[in-house]
């Protein structure tokens, strides 16, 4: 029995070692830095360390450890160091846990704000989430612009209409990103457009300031001109 144990375990460690990656993200300062970093931007470890509630140097142990864990990137300007999540990879293992994971208690109205801000419209890594990503995959599929379930394919009436977005999909498509995934969305239960097209639409929503980023982080607020776009594009 001891043998066959054994061996049970070697083949689960060698199908990959979770337990580091699990054990970096357990922590609640470090989850507390990779969360700020989900709207994709670089900060510098003093606004980490701000937005994680601790000191400078307990952020910069923290960070050093994310760096060598491969969660972090950092990259140094004058006497600044400027961190970002490594990849599109670990915002979707955060999104993940946080579908599984209980809602903070909300103790303020302006927590209860920032909240149904965040639901309404936010940033999952480089893509657009929360009930706008929502609506906004229900109404490309709708109007016969993506088809899929799991993974989504231009059709080409979808290729000429994020075209006149703005969109450039040949680019997206070179990506070595997967293309065009559904991300189950943690507030609405519902997929949302992901991958290397939902960064380009995003992208381009934001370009055409048809969205803004809001005040507070990873919030974006649609525009009246994103209002009149989208019912044009849409016909609703």
């Amino acid at each position: 029995m001891g043998y066959r144990r054994s061996m049970v375990a070697e083949h689960v460690a060698n199908d990959a070692d979770i337990a580091k990656v699990a054990a970096l993200i357990a922590d609640p300062t470090r989850a507390a830095v990779l969360t700020a970093l989900l709207d994709g931007r670089a900060l510098a470890a003093g606004e980490l360390a701000r937005l994680a509630g601790v000191s400078p140097a307990t952020a910069s142990s923290h960070l050093a450890r994310l760096l060598a864990g491969g969660l972090v990137t950092v990259a140094t300007q004058g006497r600044h160091r400027y961190y970002r999540l490594s990849g599109p990879e670990v915002a979707e293992v955060l999104e993940v846990l946080a579908r599984v994971s209980p809602r903070p208690a909300v103790r303020s109205l302006r927590q209860s704000r920032q909240a149904r801000l965040l639901e309404e419209a936010r940033t999952c890594y480089d893509h657009l989430a929360g009930r706008a990503g929502v609506e906004l995959l229900t109404h490309l599929v709708e109007a016969g612009h993506l088809v899929g379930q799991d993974a989504f394919e231009l059709t080409a009436a979808g290729e000429a209409a994020l075209a006149e977005l703005g969109v450039d999909v040949a680019a997206a498509r070179a990506s070595r990103r997967r293309f065009a995934p559904a991300c189950l969305d943690w507030t609405e239960r519902r997929p949302h457009l992901a991958g290397a097209l939902g960064a380009a639409v995003t992208r381009s929503l934001l370009e055409r300031d048809w969205y803004r980023r809001g005040s507070a982080r990873r919030v974006l607020e649609v525009t009246d001109l994103g209002r009149k776009g989208l019912a044009a594009m849409f016909s609703y």
